[in-house]
């Protein structure tokens, strides 16, 4: 996951893009968590991919696998299954688009910024 968390933020501080660099941070871990542990079968990669359209910052982690990802209710003393209520809860917008195979799962932060549109993507 670091190397995930340190390509997005390194992303974000070329364009300029620091207000939300903790919530990005923590989103891209959960979400390329979720794809290593639920998408992506042993032996594949996922993709991460940063953009800036000047008004949002839209991370996508896509994978190999079909299972669609569900915000979990979760108990109090659950050990698992809070990551992607983190998400919505940071993230000004979340959703998932279904692939044949597998899925992009993104979250997108407002850009308090406005920076000129860009995008990074790599393979992780």
């Amino acid at each position: 996951m670091r190397a995930a968390r340190v390509f997005a933020l390194q992303a974000l501080t070329e364009w300029g893009c620091t207000d939300r660099h903790d919530d990005v941070r923590l989103c891209v871990s959960e979400l390329a968590t979720n794809a290593l542990l639920h998408g992506v079968p042993p032996g594949r990669e996922f993709r991460l991919t940063v953009v800036n359209d000047g008004s949002l910052v839209r991370i996508e982690v896509r994978d190999s696998g079909n299972e669609l990802p569900e915000v979990a209710e979760g108990r109090v003393d659950d050990c698992r299954g809070r990551g992607l209520r983190l998400v919505t809860a940071l993230a000004d917008d979340f959703g998932v688009i279904a692939h044949n195979p597998g899925k992009t799962v993104w979250s997108a932060f407002k850009n308090t910024t406005r920076t000129e549109g860009m995008s990074c993507d790599g393979d992780i």
